[in-house]
């Protein structure tokens, strides 16, 4: 890949890696420190790897980064943690879009990840499976299982599902 295909690839996957890391940790700074981390591994190799790869290479190298964060942060324990999910109220509102973020927060990140890879993204169930090393039966089921508590979920908050 020359450096005018990496500046390519900065300008047309950037944002998407961006968006799917963000709708997957819900946090900002972390989400643009794993996209650099992504673009500096990327720069790297630059001259390795072909452009026409470098989408789902970036995909799979952002997804992998955050899974180690995941895993690193879930190391830690709080000594005064507790949950206090069951004290909040669900809010009936109309508002589709919020209650499907609150419902997509409240999935678990392997699920996450793929539905938002799946239906924000568009990635087929092939490559979804390349980005995460899952199987495809294995992204097939977290995806069922994931949209059926989405579906549970919106219908506890008053909305119909078809």
């Amino acid at each position: 890949m020359t450096v005018k295909e990496y500046n390519t690839a900065v300008k047309e996957f950037a944002d998407p890696v961006f968006r799917f890391i963000y709708r997957s940790l819900k946090d900002r700074d972390r989400a643009k420190d794993i996209v650099q981390d992504s673009f500096e591994k990327l720069w790297i190799i630059v001259s390795e790897i072909d452009f026409r790869g470098v989408k789902s290479w970036l995909f799979t190298s952002a997804y992998n980064r955050m899974i180690d964060v995941i895993r690193k942060e879930s190391r830690f324990t709080m000594v005064e943690y507790y949950d206090d999910s069951s004290l909040i109220t669900e809010d009936l509102t109309s508002d589709l879009n919020e209650v499907l973020h609150k419902a997509l927060e409240q999935l678990p990140a392997i699920q996450r990840a793929v539905i938002l890879l799946r239906d924000y993204e568009g990635y087929s169930y092939q490559e979804i499976s390349s980005i995460t090393n899952l199987s495809e039966t294995q992204v097939k089921v977290y995806i069922y299982r994931g949209r059926v508590s989405l579906r549970k979920h919106l219908v506890k908050a008053g909305l119909t599902v078809s």
